[in-house]
């Protein structure tokens, strides 16, 4: 990969053992910001979402190739490496690795690795200086520990689900993992504070990441008005439970999201709505009359917004400052002028399939901006010169490896080099690519 000096994270080197969807996204996101992600791999097999399709990206024959979309969705800027820690051989090339390492991600069961000597205790004796950040469902401690961790789950466990569906129907979890995704992001946000304090100490340290953590903190308000009142929050559909009205509403040829936050913005939308006799009205006149005024006033603006369309409501009350937008589909979001401007969608070059779309970094940083570099790789692919590079390791002492089973790949990785987002000229697409 062809790493910028100008990148934010230039110069750190991480070893990526996770696999599946919270480390990899940790990963992708440092990749973004210039690290180095050495991403190691099973030989024959690799990360469980290469699997996880359709969709796949195309091949070069036109056939399925080894990456699932699910894949490629977390894994772009990374090097594949593919060696098998449980050969002795393999092992010792990864602590080898790791004694060359910033940082280590892993996401095994709790005590998974020692087998290996590549629990963190092993690795910080070698590497003082190493950053080691574990992922697992629970943590490293509490009765759970030993438990497998899954997004599904955690969402039931952290009360997501509780709060989430309709009233009369099933709990339900949010349509993408979104517990791995924020695992992925507080990973992120230990290791550079780990990063930082390390340029005063000198020394790394572990970081004990659950999913389960994460998902108990991230419930935001809705513990917090558990903890305050003691009555448990339940199912409200598209509604909230501090703020009225902030909900879905039909229209007359789909639906709009209104997210009215004080008390201006809901005259406003009486006024747009042709209705100023709702705002005039001491039922509603503050947020809190609205929240104990709930069932009758919801279905008064349901009534109003039934008669125009999404599109001419979202005019209308846009032009007069009331939050609001269309539920998009995905074909809608990417079709969307602002999301087209800001260069979003990307497309990335791999030498043997082609372009690769992606989702451009959210990250805007004015002198080191995030940037997509290289597709999502093929398994295996950069195991030559990885080890060539990072342990000088000659053509005899690899053909060795690779006969034992120690380590699996191609003799060279393919050639991968960044394309331009969709929309050329926007400041992502010049950023990204």
């Amino acid at each position: 990969m062809a790493l910028t000096n100008d990148a934010a994270l230039s110069g750190l080197t991480v070893l990526d053992l996770s696999r599946v969807l919270a480390g990899p996204w940790a990963t992708q996101i440092l990749g973004d910001l210039g690290a180095d992600i050495l991403k190691v791999e099973r030989p024959g097999t690799g990360d469980e979402t290469r699997g996880w399709g359709p969709p796949y990206l195309k091949g070069s024959n036109g056939g399925d190739s080894d990456r699932a979309a699910y894949f490629a969705a977390a894994n772009r800027n990374k090097r594949s490496v593919a060696v098998d820690m449980a050969h002795p051989d393999g092992a010792k090339l990864l602590r080898d690795l790791a004694a060359e390492s910033d940082i280590v991600i892993e996401n095994f069961k709790v005590g998974g690795l020692a087998r290996y000597g590549l629990d963190y205790e092993s690795l910080s004796a070698i590497n003082p200086r190493l950053i080691y950040c574990s992922i697992t469902g629970f943590g490293q401690s509490g009765p759970y520990a030993a438990r497998g961790g899954y997004d599904f789950v955690i969402q039931a466990m952290s009360g997501l689900m509780s709060v989430t569906g309709e009233p009369d129907g099933q709990p339900q979890k949010v349509g993408v993992a979104l517990t791995d995704v924020m695992t992925g992001l507080y990973a992120v946000i230990g290791i550079l504070a780990a990063v930082s304090e390390r340029e005063r100490s000198g020394l790394g340290q572990h970081i004990d990441l659950s999913l389960l953590d994460v998902g108990v903190a991230a419930m935001a308000n809705q513990a917090m008005n558990y903890l305050a009142s003691g009555t448990a929050p339940t199912r409200m559909g598209n509604a909230h439970p501090n703020i009225v009205p902030y909900q879905v509403f039909p229209t007359r040829d789909g639906h709009v999201v209104i997210a009215v936050g004080n008390d201006s913005q809901f005259q406003r939308l009486c006024n747009a709505l042709d209705r100023p006799d709702l705002a005039a009205d001491p039922a509603f006149a503050t947020n809190r009359d609205r929240v104990g005024s709930r069932e009758r006033l919801i279905p008064l603006l349901t009534d109003a917004l039934a008669s125009d369309t999404t599109t001419s409501w979202v005019g209308r009350l846009e032009d007069v400052g009331v939050p609001c937008g269309p539920v998009n589909t995905m074909a809608g979001v990417f079709d969307d002028p602002h999301v087209k401007a800001r260069g979003l969608a990307l497309s990335l070059d791999d030498s043997a399939i082609g372009p690769v779309p992606g989702v451009a970094s959210p990250l805007n940083l004015s002198r080191t901006p995030a940037r997509a570099v290289t597709a999502p790789p093929a398994l295996g692919a950069d195991t030559m010169a990885v080890l060539r590079e990072r342990l000088a390791l000659d053509d005899t002492a690899l053909s060795r490896l690779r006969d034992a089973g120690a380590i699996g790949g191609r003799e060279a990785s393919s050639t991968q080099s960044s394309k331009s987002g969709h929309e050329a000229g926007s400041s992502r697409s010049k950023e990204t690519s």
